[in-house]
């Protein structure tokens, strides 16, 4: 039980973080776009606390899958609806895709420095540290990759919008519901989860490959 606590309490700042910029992102690039919903709403923030929900936080904690409030977006102040509503639903995996890079680019910087010069801090604490930069860059990628399927309400959905014929896209939205409740149906029952783990390691693997020659480990 207390191994589990300790297990929490280091995914915490990943998972803080991951919902965090995923958010602020979408409403950054939104105030961008001329839409400042968000920013009225005192949302451009990395605040975890003006973006959490709570049950998306403990589904995210306990199952790996979870979300925070939704940046408000007005897409009525966009110049072009379809695509200004796209762009704003992509920041948010972007960002996580990103903050994975950094992250993984400090933590071969961080194993080179300690092979050089180890540091004293007991093998326990230097597991920790390791294990908090690992689910960082596991978390913004797993959040990357889940909310680009494109199903309702997910960014993925949002992207597509912008590429589907009016046909098409009167249909995929009068079947909004019924998508989504599929959606939760595959989530449930574990069905896709093999192939967002594969997706997810297959992320990370591109961006240990840049990340290592960068950092020439």
């Amino acid at each position: 039980m207390t191994e589990q606590i300790i297990g929490y309490l280091y995914a915490l700042p990943g998972i803080l973080f991951a919902l965090s910029i995923h958010e602020l992102s979408h409403g950054f690039v939104a105030s961008k776009l001329g839409d400042p919903t968000a920013r009225n709403l005192g949302r451009l923030t990395l605040n975890p606390l003006k973006h959490l929900d709570i049950f998306g936080f403990i589904s995210m904690l306990v199952v790996g899958v979870g979300w925070a409030k939704p940046v408000p977006i007005n897409t009525r102040y966009f110049k072009n609806g379809r695509r200004d509503t796209a762009l704003v639903a992509l920041a948010g995996p972007v960002s996580n895709i990103l903050s994975a890079f950094v992250m993984t680019v400090l933590y071969f910087l961080f194993l080179k420095f300690i092979t050089v010069h180890p540091l004293d801090i007991g093998i326990t604490l230097l597991q920790g540290i390791i294990y908090i930069f690992q689910n960082f860059i596991f978390v913004n990628v797993g959040l990357a990759v889940f909310n680009l399927i494109p199903i309702p309400p997910l960014d993925g959905s949002r992207i597509l919008d912008a590429f589907l014929p009016h046909k098409a896209l009167h249909m995929y939205h009068k079947y909004e519901a019924q998508i989504s409740i599929i959606l939760m149906i595959l989530l449930i029952t574990g069905i896709v989860s093999p192939y967002i783990s594969e997706a997810v390691y297959y992320v990370v693997g591109i961006i240990e490959k840049i990340a290592r020659f960068i950092v020439r480990i």
